[in-house]
């Protein structure tokens, strides 16, 4: 949920300020490439998360200067704009945003903004967080799911939402972005294509986390899914959480159970030690890692936790 804070307070009076002295472009026309006195710059794309930051990038080419408001390593749910933030924002001339309520806190950042936001998810059929017989969540009202970015087949319409937005800001670069995006959606259809072939070959695969960030994922792929929680929360890890993931483990002789990045795993360590399931190497999930880690790009974090998925459910060495 949104919460305010002393740092968002001073975030949003300072964007305040810079919307108000910021300059307008040279003829007053408001055209993102015409600024400093009619001298062109790049439009200025502000995305909502690193994972959106490198599609857009791909996308764009060397047509736009792409940020990411949420730094690399990020949690995303409940993020706190900073006074960088706030300047970014002053400067943009496009935001994309991924919706489906990941973002809890940017309809009040978006407020005290004057750039056209694109949700590019318009396009993704949403999938509820999944519902678990027996788990302590099963009652609640649960959330739209917003991690449809963890299907490649997903993806593709990902990029295909950022190539419109993107086009409709800049449309004389039209033929450069859907150049891109067109070998963008090929690289995903190719890992679409193999993650499923090897899925195939398996029996039963079980994806078992901490979060519940990979329904999309599983529904295109045809995994069991458990989570110890829906959502990231100030609730994680009850003992209520524990159990049924403990049940489900051995129910379903899961060989390996993953966390992701962002989070803290010492839950799903008390899974290990009850089960004797192997803890994996960490999923990423809501974060792409600085360019020396292990994922610099959006299609490396897909390749990086598809794999981890996949042997770890071929591991029946325990």
């Amino acid at each position: 949920m949104p919460h305010t804070t002393t740092t968002t307070s001073a975030a949003l009076l300072a964007l305040s300020t810079l919307l108000v002295t910021s300059c307008a472009s040279a003829d007053g026309s408001g055209d993102p490439s015409e600024r400093q006195g009619g001298v062109e710059e790049r439009p200025v794309v502000l995305t909502t998360f690193t994972v959106l930051q490198d599609i857009a990038s791909e996308v764009a080419g060397d047509r736009a200067d792409v940020r990411s408001i949420t730094p690399h390593g990020a949690e995303i749910h409940e993020y706190d704009p900073t006074p960088g933030d706030v300047r970014d924002a002053a400067e943009a001339d496009l935001i994309l945003a991924n919706g489906l309520g990941l973002e809890a806190w940017l309809e009040q950042f978006l407020d005290q903004s004057d750039a056209p936001t694109v949700t590019v998810t318009g396009d993704i059929e949403p999938l509820p967080v999944t519902r678990l017989p027996g788990h302590p969540d099963d009652a609640a009202e649960m959330p739209v799911n917003p991690h449809a970015w963890m299907s490649p087949r997903q993806g593709m319409s990902y990029v295909d939402g950022v190539e419109d937005a993107l086009s409709e800001l800049s449309p004389e670069d039209a033929d450069v972005f859907a150049e891109n995006a067109a070998a963008l959606r090929d690289e995903l259809a190719a890992l679409d294509v193999e993650a499923r072939e090897r899925a195939e070959e398996l029996e039963e695969v079980h994806l078992v986390t901490c979060e519940g960030a990979f329904s999309y994922l599983a529904d295109d792929l045809d995994l069991g899914e458990h989570y110890l929680w829906p959502v990231n929360a100030d609730d994680e890890g009850s003992p209520q959480q524990v159990e049924a993931q403990i049940r489900y483990v051995r129910d379903h002789e899961v060989p390996t159970v993953f966390c992701e990045s962002t989070v803290n795993d010492v839950a799903q360590q008390q899974v290990v030690q009850e089960t004797g399931a192997e803890l994996g190497e960490p999923l990423y999930v809501d974060s792409l890692t600085e360019a020396d880690g292990p994922v610099p790009t959006y299609v490396d974090l897909l390749r990086h936790d598809l794999e981890l998925i996949l042997a770890g459910a071929e591991d029946d060495g325990r």
